[in-house]
């Protein structure tokens, strides 16, 4: 491969990076968009596969490099850490600042995702209302029933690199928005980025990198045997999970960006807000509708293209 294919296959990686920071937009999306999501599964089955790790340990390296396309693999993989590093601050300080505007953009976007599968499947029966509506359940349960705070353990954080980067390589389905529905969105995302917690980016990306080769072929497999089925129920749990993301589904954090509650240090649980307080949050309407209907227009922008394309 030349270089300048490096150069392309680096943004390529840069913008299903980008995708994956926020919660909504899938890395999957921009990889068909891109045209190379086909070659990430195959790339990705080999890296499932033993005869592969034959060549390694038998010292045929080169052959092993090949096999796996190591150069399409290193190029792709330093284009998404180089956009999630790089928009990592400039999300830590709008959910700090604009939280309403924040979420009501990530809800705009996860509605929009939604629409896209749900239109994406013809010929609807009874079945796949069922099998939709028993994801939009599990959602809603997963989210409910899930704590606000989630353990900040390495064998956790193993586990959500193991979950997220597995459903990043997904069509339709956000990695980041699985993190949000873990409670680890923004340890990982922000907090250990924009800080440089080494460990939790390492166990992170350990946990992701274990998770994928595990079940690359088992995805690849699902999608091929059950695909149908897999997507409704995968929609039916993005649309059953908005619950978490409701932009108002947090008053103390909107109290906080408004200088009308105490900020508290991590691990603390947020006190209950008196009337008083609640009262006086301004709760941002007009940008939320605006944030919310920018966040539906850049997914319908994205399937534009990707239709286009195709």
């Amino acid at each position: 491969m030349k270089f300048s294919n490096y150069i392309s296959v680096a943004a390529k990686g840069f913008l299903m990076g980008a995708a994956n920071v926020i919660p909504g937009v899938s890395g999957g999306t921009m990889a068909v968009l891109t045209g190379i999501f086909h070659k990430i599964i195959a790339c990705l089955s080999c890296l499932g596969d033993l005869s592969t790790y034959r060549l390694l340990f038998t010292g045929k390296f080169r052959e092993f490099w090949q096999k796996i396309d190591g150069g399409f693999l290193v190029s792709l993989a330093i284009g998404i850490v180089l956009s999630i590093f790089s928009l990592a601050k400039l999300l830590g300080y709008t959910m700090t600042v604009f939280p309403v505007e924040t979420w009501a953009f990530f809800f705009g976007l996860i509605v929009a995702s939604a629409i896209v599968l749900l239109l994406d499947i013809k010929g609807w029966k009874v079945t796949d209302v069922i099998l939709c509506l028993a994801g939009v359940g599990l959602g809603v349960g997963v989210c409910m029933l899930s704590p606000t705070q989630t353990p900040d353990s390495l064998w956790f954080i193993a586990i959500c690199g193991a979950v997220g980067v597995c459903s990043m390589i997904l069509p339709g389905i956000s990695g980041s928005f699985m993190l949000l529905v873990l409670g680890k969105y923004h340890y990982i995302m922000i907090e250990a980025v924009n800080n440089l917690n080494l460990a939790v980016l390492g166990v992170f990306a350990a946990g992701g990198v274990l998770g994928i080769i595990a079940f690359a072929k088992l995805l690849n497999w699902v999608l091929s045997k059950w695909e149908r089925g897999t997507m409704l129920i995968l929609t039916g749990f993005i649309i059953g999970s908005l619950v978490k993301i409701w932009p108002w589904s947090n008053m103390y954090d909107i109290a906080v960006s408004q200088n009308l509650a105490p900020a508290l240090e991590k691990g603390q649980l947020a006190p209950v807000l008196d009337s008083g307080v609640l009262s006086a949050i301004d709760l941002h309407i007009g940008g939320a509708v605006i944030f919310a209907i920018a966040g539906l227009a850049c997914v319908a922008l994205i399937e534009y293209f990707s239709r286009k394309s195709k």
